[in-house]
């Protein structure tokens, strides 16, 4: 929703600058505001309610929900969170996984305690050796 939308859901609205207003917040009895709004420059609004009203308390007094203070961006592609990595850093990574994997073989060979949080390093270093053998 634009800020326009949200500004004429709210009670005595008073621009205080550009792209910035104060108003009585819906989520509690404010007599006087002390609701912050402000519009950046990518279209997101954000609010502060300096009595200490949250800002999904305020959004839901007002009949919105969080997500409706973003704007919806068209086209948006997320970009790729994985880096290429050199099969040189793939080597080193196989290798360093390999000797968790070692050495928990010959903790079990030895019949030692096996903690759980070492059980979990063991499981992240299968996964890991599994997506490094899948890479291209």
């Amino acid at each position: 929703m634009d800020i326009n939308g949200i500004l004429s859901r709210l009670d005595s609205v008073k621009r205080t600058g550009d792209h910035s207003w104060v108003a009585c917040c819906p989520g509690h009895d404010d007599k006087s505001p002390s609701l912050s709004i402000r519009e950046t420059e990518d279209g997101k609004t954000l609010l502060h309610c300096f009595a200490g009203c949250q800002p999904r308390e305020v959004v839901e007094a007002i009949g919105l929900q969080l997500h409706d203070l973003f704007p919806e961006k068209s086209g948006y592609s997320r970009p790729s969170i994985r880096p290429s990595i050199t099969c040189r850093d793939r080597l080193i990574c196989l290798s360093q996984e390999a000797t968790v994997v070692l050495l928990a073989a010959e903790r079990l060979i030895r019949g030692d305690e096996f903690p759980g949080e070492d059980l979990e390093r063991l499981r992240l270093a299968a996964r890991r050796i599994s997506v490094a053998k899948d890479m291209p």
